[in-house]
C-alpha cells in the first residue's frame, strides 16, 4: 500500500507541475529527481539478501539492544541512549520548521530570484516556475519535518514499553515486551531515515535553480551520496562483522 501511495504521490506532482510552464527538460529533471527519492528509499528498506542497508544491519543491533536491556542493571544507560535519539529527532524537526518558514517566505519574494538568475546570465524565468521550483523544496522539507515528529513519538512510545518492561529477567513478559520495544524503535528509526533522506534531497532540489541539468546531477550525486552510506561505507563494514541474528 505505501509503495502504490508513493507512485500515486509522484505521478501527481509530476502532474500538477506539468501545468505550471515547466519546459521538458525541467519536467524530465523534476520526474528524475522524484523517481531517484522512490527507487533509493524502496532499495533501503528493501534490500537484496545478500546486500543489506544499513538500516536494515541496525534493525539487528536494535533488538539485540532490547534483548540486552532486560538483564541491565541499573537501566539508565538505556534510558541515556532514549533521551539522546528523542533530542536529534526534535532538533532535525525544528530546524526542517525554521527552513520551511524561510522558503514560504522565499515564495512571497520571488523577484530577488530572478535578478540573481539574471546575474549568473541565466535565462529568464517567470515568476510561476520560481514559486514551482521553491515548492518542491518545500514539499520535500515538509514531508521530512512529519517523518522526524512521527518519528520522535514513535521513540517516546518506545520508552514507555521499555519502562513497561519487568525487572525480573525470568518473568514471562520480560522479553515478549522487550520485543514490543524493539519493534517501535525499528519503527521510529525507520521513519527518522526517511526524514533525513527528504532533506537530502531537498538540498538537491536547490540544485533546480540553476537549471534543470544542475538538478540532474545534483539528484544524481545525491543518489551516489545516500547508497555509499547505506552500502559502501565503512561504518557498514563494521556492522557487518558479527551482526546479531
Amino acid at each position: 500500500m505505501a509503495t502504490v501511495d508513493s507512485l500515486r504521490y509522484i505521478y501527481n506532482m509530476i502532474d500538477l507541475f506539468n501545468t505550471s510552464n515547466l519546459g521538458l527538460t525541467d519536467t524530465a529533471a523534476l520526474a528524475y529527481l522524484l523517481i531517484g527519492w522512490f527507487s533509493i528509499g524502496y532499495l533501503v528498506e528493501n534490500p537484496p539478501a545478500k546486500r543489506p542497508s544499513v538500516a536494515i544491519l541496525m534493525n539487528s543491533y536494535r533488538r539485540e539492544w532490547m534483548r540486552q536491556f532486560v538483564t541491565r542493571q541499573p537501566r539508565i544507560f538505556d534510558a541515556s541512549v532514549m533521551d539522546s535519539l528523542r533530542q536529534g529527532t526534535s532538533f532535525l524537526a525544528s530546524a526542517t520548521m525554521i527552513a520551511i518558514g524561510g522558503g514560504v517566505a522565499l515564495i512571497g519574494n520571488t523577484d530577488r530570484l530572478s535578478d540573481i538568475a539574471e546575474d549568473l546570465t541565466l535565462s529568464a524565468t517567470s515568476a510561476a516556475v520560481w514559486e514551482t521550483k521553491i515548492i518542491v523544496v518545500l514539499l520535500f522539507l515538509t514531508n521530512a519535518f512529519l517523518k522526524f515528529v512521527w518519528s520522535n513519538r514513535l521513540f517516546g512510545y518506545c520508552a514507555i514499553v521499555m519502562a513497561a518492561v519487568p525487572n525480573d529477567p525470568d518473568d514471562p513478559l520480560a522479553y515478549d515486551r522487550a520485543a514490543q520495544a524493539a519493534a517501535i524503535n525499528i519503527a521510529a528509526a525507520r521513519s527518522f531515515n526517511r526524514g533525513l533522506r527528504s532533506v537530502y534531497f531537498a538540498l538537491g532540489a536547490l540544485a533546480w535553480v540553476l537549471g534543470p541539468e544542475a538538478l540532474a546531477l545534483a539528484t544524481t550525486a545525491t543518489l551516489i551520496v545516500l547508497w555509499r552510506r547505506e552500502f559502501a561505507s565503512a561504518s557498514r563494514r563494521i556492522l557487518c562483522q558479527s551482526t546479531p541474528k
